[in-house]
């Protein structure tokens, strides 16, 4: 099997680029802070990694349809993951949620 060289700096600067459209993009349609979380946070890159973004807006809708709304505006790109909490969920978690513990831990504030 061949190897290429350089797909890691290709793949990151992919992933930087749509996450920088995404950062511009995003506080028009609501979001008030974003963190990126995941392998691409903690540095880890490969052929499968995507943006995991955990996404502050204020919203009614049910948990299980909050990214649907970006999926559907943004029409990502590249791989994307969105993890949209209430303001009030973010700053107020009941129990151990472990993805707003990788964001506190390791998660990089790229907006708000």
């Amino acid at each position: 099997m061949p190897m290429m060289y350089g797909f890691g700096t290709q793949r990151r600067q992919m992933l930087d680029t749509e996450l920088q459209r995404l950062v511009d993009e995003m506080p028009q349609l609501g979001m008030t802070s974003m963190f990126l979380v995941g392998s691409f946070a903690r540095g880890e890159i490969g052929p499968a990694t995507v943006l995991d973004l955990l996404v502050v807006q204020e919203t009614d809708e049910p948990v299980h349809r909050r990214a649907d709304f970006w999926t559907t505006h943004l029409r990502p790109r590249i791989g994307i993951n969105f993890f949209v909490y209430t303001p009030d969920e973010f700053e107020n978690p009941s129990g151990v949620d472990p993805l707003l513990r990788d964001a506190a831990n390791n998660g990089e504030k790229v907006y708000g």
